[in-house]
């Protein structure tokens, strides 16, 4: 069964991201989303810059940039060198408030009611505008052959979980893009709902609880701990041996336990996930499963308005990228 929906990819900046980007526009994934984790892992636009001059078709964005992490100007003209490499029909912008950009330094994550200055500011220079920035007007002053033409239209994306960063997509006519969707949560008005997603395709005869099973989906449901309680959210209550994951963690002193939650982040099981995460953790990931179970899932999520499913492979990454593919029915695969 092939599903309408778009399927596509994420993936952390690390130094074989471009060549995992270009087999996954092989495989046939519609874009390929790059995380903005500058403590964690590499720089997202060099990624997206060494990707871009490797593919031909895949639609390539930072999923999602923290806009505190960088002058305006400078994402500005990031954007549009991007755009120059591949064109503006192959480039979307996430930008986001900063977990884990923000959250692994120590820092919390900007404000929601900060959110349109930022993109409104990026946005307007890239149409050529001259705009306010830190008490001083500033304007792209690329002359002829140093940028694309302004203006610059790209598509545009917030990450969101809750109803505030719904409302901000909405007002400002952006997409969405999500990770942890609070249950009930509405799409409706918003020109597109990613899913960021993980998990891994069982092979015959495996069961959640099997090493490489939980290795390679589990640090999908461990990003979920970690949100909860530096969130202050309830969920977390409904995780397994939560209890013992905020003992764990509240262990660490306050001043760096932000090291120690977001070591390994979205890549592999920290000392503390190894200590917490098992196979009924696997239950919050979308995608631990049998690949037939994948199509009846997808629709599942089409029903609650994702309308695209960013799919991020963990371990061997060509194996994830390849099974994903396949139960989705993608054309490459």
């Amino acid at each position: 069964m092939t599903t309408p929906m778009r399927i596509s990819c994420a993936f952390p900046p690390v130094p074989g991201t471009p060549g995992h980007i270009e087999l996954a526009e092989r495989l046939g994934y519609h874009t390929a989303w790059v995380y903005d984790t500058p403590a964690l892992q590499l720089d997202v636009w060099m990624t997206l810059a060494l990707a871009a001059v490797r593919t031909e078709r895949i639609v390539l964005g930072p999923g999602v940039l923290i806009p505190s992490l960088r002058h305006p100007m400078v994402t500005a003209s990031a954007i549009a060198h991007l755009v120059s490499l591949v064109g503006a029909d192959r480039v979307v912008v996430g930008v986001g408030t900063g977990f884990t950009g923000r959250r692994a330094m120590g820092r919390k994550p900007l404000r929601w009611a900060d959110m349109p200055g930022h993109v409104g500011t990026v946005r307007a220079l890239l149409r050529g505008e001259t705009v306010e920035v830190e008490g001083r007007p500033v304007r792209m002053l690329h002359w002829p052959g140093q940028a694309p033409d302004r203006p610059i239209e790209v598509p545009w994306v917030l990450g969101v979980n809750g109803p505030r960063g719904v409302d901000a997509a909405r007002d400002l006519g952006c997409g969405v893009f999500t990770s942890r969707p609070r249950p009930g949560a509405s799409f409706d008005g918003v020109p597109s709902a990613t899913l960021l997603a993980f998990g891994t395709i069982l092979d015959a005869g495996e069961s959640l609880g099997d090493p490489r099973v939980l290795a390679t989906a589990g640090p999908g449901a461990a990003v979920a701990y970690h949100a909860f309680l530096e969130q202050h959210d309830d969920r977390i209550a409904g995780l397994p041996n939560a209890a013992r994951f905020r003992e764990l963690a509240e262990a660490v002193p306050e001043d760096v336990r932000h090291l120690a939650l977001h070591a390994g982040h979205l890549t592999e099981l920290n000392e503390i996930d190894r200590e917490v995460v098992t196979a009924e953790s696997l239950r919050v990931v979308p995608f631990a499963c049998a690949a037939g179970e994948v199509p009846e899932r997808l629709d599942g999520l089409a029903a609650s308005g994702i309308t695209d499913v960013a799919f991020q492979p963990m371990g061997d990454i060509d194996r994830e990228l390849r099974r994903f593919a396949e139960a989705a029915g993608l054309p490459g695969a």
